[in-house]
């Protein structure tokens, strides 16, 4: 697993932020047209409309594109290697983020995936959001 970086601190990402220290993951919404927005900003680029509000996502995904990083420089060195995936987000948006909780090689692009947050950092403001792997199902042995 790779180590966060600190995220920015400015208003339009605050409330996200904020939420992710809570382990809850929320997304922003255009009144206006409902378009799902990603990233965080204070209007939505469909409509321009200003009217945005926060809801919280299901979780659920699916690996929409990944890469499995093997070589890596600095801090990141020890850690390969790891998955570096967009997801797409039930709720419509793909994101940026990690596979963690299985080997690189089980990783399928169309795979469904479930969110799951780094355990608290004391002194930290906020929680880094990854996704796992969710448990293959059987249909002959439901």
């Amino acid at each position: 697993m790779s180590t966060p970086l600190p995220p920015a601190d400015f208003p339009p990402d605050e409330t996200f932020w904020t939420a992710t220290a809570e382990g809850r993951l929320l997304l922003p919404r255009c009144e206006s047209c409902a378009t799902v927005i990603w990233y965080p900003r204070p209007f939505c680029p469909r409509c321009g409309g200003r009217d945005v509000t926060w809801f919280p996502a299901s979780g659920e995904a699916t690996v929409y594109s990944y890469t499995v990083v093997r070589k890596a420089r600095g801090e990141y060195r020890d850690l390969t290697p790891y998955v570096v995936a967009y997801v797409e987000l039930a709720e419509g948006p793909r994101i940026l983020t990690n596979i963690v909780g299985c080997d690189p090689s089980e990783v399928i692009i169309g795979q469904p995936v479930t969110l799951v947050f780094d355990a608290p950092k004391e002194g930290a403001a906020a929680r880094l959001y990854r996704f796992r792997p969710l448990p293959a199902h059987d249909d002959a042995n439901p």
